[in-house]
């Protein structure tokens, strides 16, 4: 689930196979080009007004959005996939040597979870995973992204790792191969052991030396069967509103703490990936990063400006520094001691990721703030950036924006500026709170709508060169989504948290038909 900037071994597939060259030339990409039509051209993530006209123009009818009277192909060996995270799932907050993490701590705390929900049990997959991966297998997913809890690993943060926690983990890796699933690891999904964040948590510089323990201890269990890794998820998010926002945990509100774990974040990015190389040179690794189109509110030379700025906070934070050892310019001035930042800490941040993950749900629209505002804030001297959600497209259960262009103009612009990295996919998805009918069936048709509009949006990308290897649905099954608690369901199958029971929704049945013929199905424009 992404965050809200606006709101202050068998195998199946040869993973990451084809060559840029090869897809570039292939008759994929021209069929797919032809399938398609002509109105996701645009190819920048500040995207002009000509695509907002466009974009407003098709959500006239949005259920139609992008309707095609042709079948578009995806690449071969293209996974299909499905997402999820441990907090939001395992439940077993305790069992087996655990350790408590911050959101343990955190939904423990009165007040912070909607209805005082809390993970204790979430879909009590650490007893259930059997049941996880016959969905995975019902769905013909070839690639299943799970995260690893670190506490159930290391209970305290540091020293040898617990053997509870690594069972675990193998078992359900042995499983995923077993179904010919790709086993997708993220190891950190916001879940940091309470003992690190009563030491300083990711403001404390220590943190990104003590991550790279962990991913070594993981590395050396797992590595001789995952081979895809994920550093971090959303790293943009956990940072910005757990310790500026405070609306996730651990819950701070400081512009210094919030500056000072960025930079912590980004040299563990750099020590992880070394160490996962290290251990597993054959590693394919990278980041999940939380993106968004951002688009200027006016053509206004100022808003362009601020569009830029919110490009390179809410893109490119995280990325740059991995890529090419430097912070982006979001701001007005680099503030180098608020965050800290050491001699020779920009080399110590790079880390030469194997492909790019992109989490995009919808667009960001960004405004230069009036000098009053910027008077009755004091951080918008360091950043003079408004960030709104998008109006114009239809409305999720969860208040977001449905703009598919905004996923083809995210990954043009990471393939235009970086040089046509690989990238996957690794969430996009929509909360709508469809429940069964008396029959038991959950008829979810809007997000069938939504993940159809998204992969046709995802299809012109590739056709217009961009390397793009797998698509990964959050998630997989209805869940706690953080500080929404139970109240947004996500899932391509429900779950009734009272008796743990999963059923496929409509969706994931349809979304099963795709992956089985590595195509989305025609449809006609009523």
């Amino acid at each position: 689930m992404p965050w809200q900037p606006y709101q202050c071994l068998k195998e199946p597939h040869s993973t990451l196979r084809l060559t840029r060259r090869e897809f570039a030339h292939s008759t994929l990409a021209a069929g797919i080009a032809a399938a398609l039509p002509a109105t996701l051209l645009s190819g920048c993530s500040v995207s002009s007004n000509a695509a907002r006209t466009a974009n407003a123009a098709l959500l006239s009818s949005p259920h139609n959005q992008f309707a095609t009277s042709s079948e578009i192909p995806f690449p071969k060996n293209f996974f299909w996939g499905a997402a999820t995270a441990a907090y939001q799932i395992e439940g077993a907050w305790k069992e087996d040597d655990k350790g408590e993490s911050i959101w343990d701590h955190f939904a423990h705390t009165a007040g912070k979870i909607k209805n005082g929900d809390t993970g204790d049990v979430a879909c009590d997959s650490y007893h259930r995973w059997r049941e996880d991966i016959a969905l995975l297998r019902a769905m013909n997913l070839s690639s299943y992204r799970f995260s690893i809890s670190w506490p159930r690993i290391q209970p305290a943060g540091s020293g040898p790792a617990n053997s509870g926690g690594l069972d675990y983990y193998s078992r359900l890796v042995d499983a995923l191969l077993e179904a010919r699933i790709r086993p997708f690891v993220t190891l950190y999904h916001w879940d940091l052991p309470q003992a690190l964040e009563d030491a300083g948590g990711w403001p404390n510089r220590d943190a990104a030396f003590r991550f790279a323990d962990y991913v070594e201890l993981v590395a050396l269990a797992l590595g001789d069967r995952v081979s895809d890794w994920m550093l971090f998820n959303e790293p943009a998010a956990f940072t910005y509103r757990g310790y500026l926002q405070g609306e996730l945990a651990p819950g701070h509100r400081s512009l210094f703490d919030f500056l000072r774990a960025t930079h912590t974040v980004n040299l563990a990015q750099g020590t992880g990936f070394r160490a996962l190389k290290a251990t597993r040179a054959s590693a394919r690794v990278g980041t999940a990063f939380s993106m968004s189109a951002c688009e200027p509110a006016s053509n206004s030379d100022e808003d362009k400006l601020a569009a830029e700025r919110a490009h390179a906070i809410t893109n490119l934070w995280f990325l740059e520094p991995a890529l090419n050892g430097r912070y982006p310019e979001a701001f007005t001035f680099l503030p180098e001691t608020a965050m800290k930042i050491k001699s020779g800490d920009m080399e110590k941040m790079r880390a030469p990721l194997d492909f790019i993950g992109i989490n995009l749900y919808y667009r960001t629209v960004a405004s230069v703030p009036s000098a009053m505002e910027r008077l009755c804030h004091a951080q918008q001297w360091l950043f003079p950036v408004k960030m709104t959600g998008g109006q114009q497209g239809p409305k999720t259960d969860i208040g977001w924006e449905i703009w598919p262009q905004a996923l083809y103009d995210m990954v043009m612009r990471i393939s235009r500026d970086y040089n046509h990295p690989v990238i996957e996919i690794t969430e996009s998805g929509c909360a709508y709170n469809d429940g069964p009918e008396a029959s038991g069936v959950i008829r979810d048709a809007r997000r069938i709508d939504y993940h159809r509009q998204y992969l046709q949006a995802l299809a012109r990308a590739i056709a217009d060169g961009a390397d793009v290897r797998g698509y990964h649905a959050w998630t997989l099954l209805d869940n706690f989504e953080w500080a929404e608690g139970f109240s947004q369901r996500f899932g391509l199958a429900y779950v009734d948290f009272k008796t743990q029971q999963r059923t496929i929704k409509e969706s994931g049945r349809w979304y099963a038909k795709v992956a089985a013929g590595n195509a989305l199905p025609a449809v006609s424009a009523v």
